[in-house]
């Protein structure tokens, strides 16, 4: 250690930055910045949903059809079918996860400004500009906030803090269903028509500036524990080209197609299911709203909780192949049945909660960590053009065909996600991957190539 070094540690580790609060090295640092790493997602993930919660408003006072409101959706995935990628390589190669972070999270809160001041003026295109700027942060956001967890989590509590943060950016999407309808009844005490909706948009977009100042605030925390770990903005320095991707493994591959098909067959419900429980099950639109949102509520208690369960356990491949069959059910009975819809909703929410529990982090797992930006980059534009098309084929549906004939999709969507997950196994068997090893086994394998890469430098050249 040189000079200079010894000075930046003995200034970062003297009075109270020496303390396990303040100390990056220590457990307790970690954890107090989890809240904040999680809450950067919140407000992109209120605001999206936002369509979906005042659905029969927006169409009434707008006068859309429901073609046309899906565009909402459609709008915002569009760009993400290339930007995610790009976002997820800027924040390895170029901008590193704090100024992306910042950028990503200015893109989220601008957005939903626009959105709103469409509604206000009554100018759909200028709803679908916005809901197309929120897109080009709101998904890079994510990879952002999935990079910051692999970066100060991975080989610790990594399964559990996706599961986390996945909880609290959920969490928005619950509050959203909550407060959106009767804030938009009390707007409209002294607004009208899309006035209305518009002021309500914008009273939401307050949730934005949230993320955007968490950004900021994690650009400093992240760039002290950088200099007094001395650590790279990637973690390993080495390069990241995009030519890397022809090289990443098939079980990545498999896991991006499992994103796409399982999340086509849950956000697009979310998205149209307000009047599909009003029409099948007789439900007001804000009992509709509660029914839709318990999925968010239950992925908000239910994700760290399984994700720790993982952590414990292993097995991921298992807990998502068991989760995707769960969904497989919960459809089946809102589709073929009149049961109660509060239970395959409750049952949802939690497969929904152990399928990202156990899929996000399993990238980290395939992917090197300098890429790992990248690859969850890459995801999320799949997954994004999946989503765009299936909004878009899903209002089709509903103006041609009906409800039942879009819920007979989604189970064509999640029969594919099986036969994708059954792949993995197989694969991670074959490879000997280790996705669905136990922790001690993972923990042992590690060992034996540490060992290996020892042996190797201590043997000469011959």
């Amino acid at each position: 250690m040189d000079d200079s070094e010894e000075l930046i540690q003995d200034e970062e580790l003297s009075g109270c930055g020496a303390t396990v609060c303040c100390n990056p090295r220590k457990s307790a640092h970690r954890f107090i910045v989890l809240p904040i790493i999680c809450f950067i997602g919140f407000g992109s993930y209120f605001c999206y949903d936002g369509p979906g919660a005042l659905q029969r408003d927006l169409k009434r006072d707008l006068k859309l059809s429901t073609s046309e409101y899906s565009n909402l959706y459609s709008w915002y995935s569009w760009p993400n079918v290339v930007l995610s990628m790009v976002g997820g390589f800027l924040i390895d190669k170029v901008f590193g996860i704090r100024l992306g972070a910042v950028i990503f999270a200015g893109f989220v809160c601008v957005g939903q400004v626009i959105f709103a001041a469409g509604g206000i003026f009554d100018m759909f295109w200028l709803m679908v500009v916005g809901r197309f700027v929120f897109g080009i942060g709101g998904e890079s956001l994510c990879v952002a906030v999935n990079t910051y967890a692999v970066q100060w989590y991975k080989g610790k509590e990594l399964n559990m803090v996706l599961g986390l943060t996945l909880s609290v950016a959920r969490a928005g999407s619950t509050v959203n269903f909550s407060v959106m309808k009767p804030l938009y009844d009390y707007i409209s005490r002294y607004f009208s028509g899309p006035s209305a909706s518009g002021v309500t948009l914008m009273i939401a977009g307050v949730a934005t500036i949230l993320s955007l100042l968490l950004s900021v605030v994690m650009w400093f925390i992240d760039r002290r524990a950088q200099r007094v770990l001395r650590r790279g903005q990637g973690g390993t320095g080495e390069e990241v080209h995009i030519g890397d991707v022809k090289n990443f493994p098939l079980n990545f591959w498999m896991l991006t197609a499992i994103c796409v098909f399982y999340y086509a067959a849950v956000f697009p419900f979310v998205s149209f299911g307000q009047v599909f429980f009003v029409r099948k099950f007789e439900m007001s639109p804000a009992d509709a709203n509660y029914c839709i949102g318990i999925i968010y509520v239950i992925s908000l208690i239910a994700a760290p909780i399984i994700g720790l369960a993982i952590d414990l356990t292993g097995r991921n491949v298992m807990w998502l192949l068991g989760s995707v069959l769960l969904t497989v059910v919960c459809h089946g009975l809102l589709a073929l049945t009149f049961a109660n819809p509060w239970i395959a909703m409750i049952l949802m929410g939690v497969a929904f909660s152990a399928l990202a529990a156990a899929l996000w982090p399993m990238v980290a797992m395939v992917i090197p960590e300098h890429q790992c930006g990248t690859a969850y980059g890459i995801m999320q534009s799949v997954q994004n053009l999946g989503l765009a098309l299936v909004n878009m084929l899903g209002g089709v549906i509903v103006d041609s065909r009906g409800y039942m004939v879009l819920e007979v999709f989604f189970l064509l969507c999640l029969s594919a996600t099986v036969m994708a997950s059954v792949t993995v196994l197989f694969q991670d068997v074959a490879s000997g991957g280790g996705l669905n090893d136990t922790p001690r086994q993972r923990l042992l394998k590690q060992t034996q190539r540490h060992d290996s890469s020892d042996e190797a430098l201590d043997c000469p050249d011959q």
